[in-house]
């Protein structure tokens, strides 16, 4: 993957969390550095961990379905950016917030990661390189949290529901690139 599809991929991948962090800054309550922060680590730590799992099981199977490959991540990435868009499409805009403690947070960074583990398995049938595709995620994860937190009281909800769908959208147009690259419809 080429630096700039692995840039996409990790905001797309980042855009949950973000919107997670968004609406809880939005709520006004708790916003300080030290909360973006710890929000930011945990979410990006959760997030850069699901893609290897996901690669993992995927990797595991990838002899039995390496002739279906790129019809795999085609899937894969285009279930998981329509999910992403009908969501954002579906979501109330006026949803408050709820305060959170430490592990209702690492419930939400696991729920806002789900996508990157099937991500992860996708990407175990293409040439890519994991690590660094999970450090790029786990880090611009963070990054995108921690701003989303501070950034939230001053960008309110109705933001967050647009950037899920961009993303969405994002996830889908990368998994038509795979599917049409690899059948020869645009150059590598």
């Amino acid at each position: 993957m080429s630096p700039v599809s692995i840039g996409i991929l990790a905001v797309s991948m980042s855009v949950d969390a973000f919107i997670a962090s968004l609406g809880k800054g939005a709520g006004g309550q708790g916003v300080s550095y030290r909360r973006a922060l710890q929000t930011g680590a945990i979410f990006g730590l959760v997030e850069a961990i699901t893609p290897l799992i996901g690669w993992a099981a995927g990797a595991a199977a990838s002899s039995y379905v390496a002739a279906v490959d790129h019809w795999i991540a085609f899937g894969l990435l285009t279930a998981v950016g329509l999910r992403m868009a009908l969501h954002a499409l579906a979501r109330q805009a006026d949803e408050a917030p709820k305060e959170q403690g430490l592990w209702g947070l690492v419930a939400t960074a696991v729920g806002t990661s789900i996508d990157a583990m099937a991500v992860g398995v996708s990407l175990a049938f293409v040439e890519a390189n994991i690590f660094v595709i999970a450090a790029a995620i786990g880090l611009t994860t963070m990054i995108m949290s921690a701003s989303g937190i501070l950034a939230g009281r001053y960008l309110g909800r109705s933001f967050g529901r647009c950037a899920e769908g961009i993303g969405g959208a994002a996830l889908m147009v990368m998994g038509a690139a795979i599917l049409l690259q690899h059948l020869g419809m645009i150059a590598s």
